[in-house]
């Protein structure tokens, strides 16, 4: 009997002793809070719209302008105001006959504690040229669409968010510089730096969703090529849960031509998977609308219902991910 108990006793022992080297390995500040079923919150298509009209008050975004720094102060403060933690990651680039202009990258970050991570990107720039124009060639565009429109319905999700709690760490990369690449310079050079520097230090991302020109009347998002090759399961799950809300429209099924955008560098780099949601002609699949790259895109082409929808199905993806059912 008495062999018994010491047996009984040592066996308690090993089991705590495991239990406990098991505890030491995974700090509880990293480890997911237990999920409870979160209702799909509406998206607020007026307050993205007004987020789009305040980015164009301040003028053209091109870097190295008061009206680019006007818009890095107020992304920062506005994601500041709703909660997140925020980074700013300054970087130069050189374009055009500019050289080392400073840029900022802006990241932030939603339940910064947990594991489980979703990256959702855009980019804040303006063109500094309307190449595709019959007028003004050597001037800046608005970039109402092409810059705004994305991070406009970021931003408006990081507040929904603030206001709607998510057991999902959600992350938010604002990137600079993406829209001055030419012949003899790249693209995207701000989604480059981040993802060869990342900030925070060692991030990581189950996937990530790329906005790009989601905001014009009558978009059409096809599923962009490099998207389709790079995370194709990713892409083919949200497109169908598009369609499942009726949105069919907007997510349209055909597969569009390959677009140097900030998700290839997240991708190729940053080794996180991440799709492109871009308004592409669904008829040579290669264009984007006529507006783009000239002064037409401006606050005229822009529909709420199409911010509306891409911010809807962005929310479904983030909220069911929480669930546990996307």
């Amino acid at each position: 009997m008495r062999e018994s108990i010491k047996s009984i006793i040592c066996l308690l022992f090993l089991v705590c002793f495991i239990s406990a080297c098991q505890n030491d390995k995974q700090p509880t500040s990293s480890v997911d809070t237990p999920r409870q079923i979160r209702q799909i919150p509406a998206f607020n298509a007026d307050s993205a719209y007004w987020k789009i009209e305040k980015q164009l008050d301040f003028g053209y975004r091109v870097p190295g302008t008061e009206a680019h720094q006007q818009t890095i102060d107020w992304i920062y403060s506005l994601l500041e105001s709703y909660g997140a933690k925020v980074f700013k990651q300054e970087f130069k680039a050189s374009f055009f006959n500019r050289q080392d202009v400073e840029c900022t990258n802006i990241i932030a970050q939603f339940n910064p504690e947990l594991t489980t991570r979703i990256l959702l990107a855009a980019h804040f720039d303006s063109r500094i040229v309307a190449e595709k124009d019959d007028e003004r060639k050597d001037q800046p565009i608005p970039g109402a669409d092409d810059g705004a429109s994305g991070t406009a319905v970021l931003l408006e999700l990081a507040r929904m968010i603030s206001q709607n709690p998510i057991d999902i760490g959600v992350d938010f990369a604002l990137f600079d510089a993406e829209d001055q690449g030419s012949e003899k310079v790249n693209w995207a050079q701000g989604s480059e730096y981040w993802s060869k520097n990342l900030l925070p230090i060692g991030y990581r991302a189950k996937y990530g969703i790329l906005l790009d020109m989601v905001g014009s009347d009558k978009a059409a998002f096809g599923k962009e090529e490099y998207s389709r090759q790079l995370a194709p399961e990713l892409q083919d799950k949200v497109w169908d849960l598009a369609k499942s809300m009726g949105y069919s429209d907007f997510f349209q099924d055909f597969y569009a031509g390959g677009v140097m955008d900030d998700h290839i560098n997240v991708n190729q780099y940053a080794n996180i998977p991440m799709i492109d949601i871009i308004n592409m002609s669904p008829v040579d699949r290669v264009s984007f609308g006529a507006y783009h790259h000239t002064h037409d895109d401006n606050i005229d082409i822009i529909s709420k219902r199409t911010l509306r929808v891409v911010g809807q199905v962005v929310t479904a993806v983030l909220y069911n991910e929480s669930n546990g059912t996307f």
